[in-house]
């Protein structure tokens, strides 16, 4: 930036363009709480290993039942996922919500 001007030379502003592109092609870590005996769970997760590459996304697994404090609050509701503390959805994949969820991130 020139100090005088307060003007971002192009340099500058192509740089800091690569940095936000990368940023939003990062790939974005979600948490999948399931169980061993829940068909809906192998379901979720089969149809989010489809979309890994597509959505630049990794899932981590969780079982819930070997949590307590994740069993007492999403037992009735697995499968579920979530990025963070942020519940994308449970029961059945919502493709969309993830996307939009997603496009939210990578503003």
């Amino acid at each position: 930036m020139n100090e005088v001007t307060g003007e971002v030379s192009s340099a500058e502003a192509q740089g800091k363009a690569a940095q936000e592109d990368v940023a939003r092609e990062q790939v974005v870590l979600l948490t999948l709480l399931s169980r061993g005996y829940c068909h809906l769970c192998h379901d979720m997760e089969a149809a989010l290993a489809a979309l890994l590459d597509e959505l630049k996304i990794e899932v981590e697994v969780l079982d819930v039942d070997a949590d307590e404090a994740l069993l007492a609050r999403y037992d009735e509701l697995v499968p579920v996922l979530l990025h963070g503390e942020h519940e994308i959805c449970h029961y059945h994949l919502d493709v969309e919500g993830l996307r939009r969820h997603l496009a939210q991130l990578r503003c």
